[in-house]
């Protein structure tokens, strides 16, 4: 598997997640009425809660367009001083993404399980991101490299949830808390087994 294709391929996906989130939040129902009427869990301040939704989207986004682009082997060899400042921009986005992150988590559709399995994604987003930092200040380029991937990986779990959910709740049926749950948990799952995938198949 090339990594170009790989780099195209999330490139895209990226780049029409972002145009959908976008859209969706901040030009057709910036209120979150849809999701709102959804969720079963009590808010105390909905207001706050809104804000913290919004930066917590606004974050993932830059994250989604950095990703790509530290992965690209021509631009770490040839624009080195691009690459780091790449990846410190998206470092930063997911560090300064867990306050949002984990606050949101205690407000999530399905209840308590689902409320930890986004307290484990967050925190396994964190942990993949800060071992990527340490191994190349290490300057174990093939650890970063890992390390990053599965950093990125994680970084798509709100699609994957959202995947989920419209298979499980649209097509299936099943109830929509009860689809939520489940996309929660296979989120982290699913996208690290892709993570593992993509490390084998590729090379520096």
């Amino acid at each position: 598997m090339k990594r170009k294709t790989i780099i195209i391929t999330l490139s895209v996906i990226s780049f029409m997640w972002i145009l959908h989130t976008v859209s969706k939040n901040f030009l057709v129902d910036p209120e979150f009425t849809t999701f709102l009427g959804n969720k079963d869990a009590t808010l105390s301040n909905v207001n706050l809660w809104k804000i913290m939704i919004q930066i917590h989207i606004i974050l993932a986004v830059v994250a989604l367009m950095t990703g790509p682009l530290g992965l690209s082997k021509r631009i770490r060899n040839k624009r080195p001083t691009i690459h780091r400042w790449n990846g410190r921009i998206y470092i930063l986005s997911i560090l300064l993404n867990m306050i949002p992150g984990y606050y949101v988590s205690f407000f999530a559709n399905g209840g308590f399980i689902s409320t930890i399995g986004f307290l484990i994604l967050n925190t396994l987003w964190l942990m993949t991101t800060i071992n990527g930092y340490l191994y190349i200040i290490k300057k174990q380029i093939r650890q970063h490299r890992n390390w990053m991937i599965r950093s990125f990986m994680l970084t798509y779990a709100n699609l994957t949830i959202y995947i989920v959910v419209a298979i499980c709740h649209n097509a299936l049926g099943f109830d929509y808390g009860h689809a939520y749950t489940l996309a929660v948990w296979l989120a982290f799952t699913i996208n690290l087994i892709i993570a593992e995938i993509i490390i084998k198949k590729t090379k520096i």
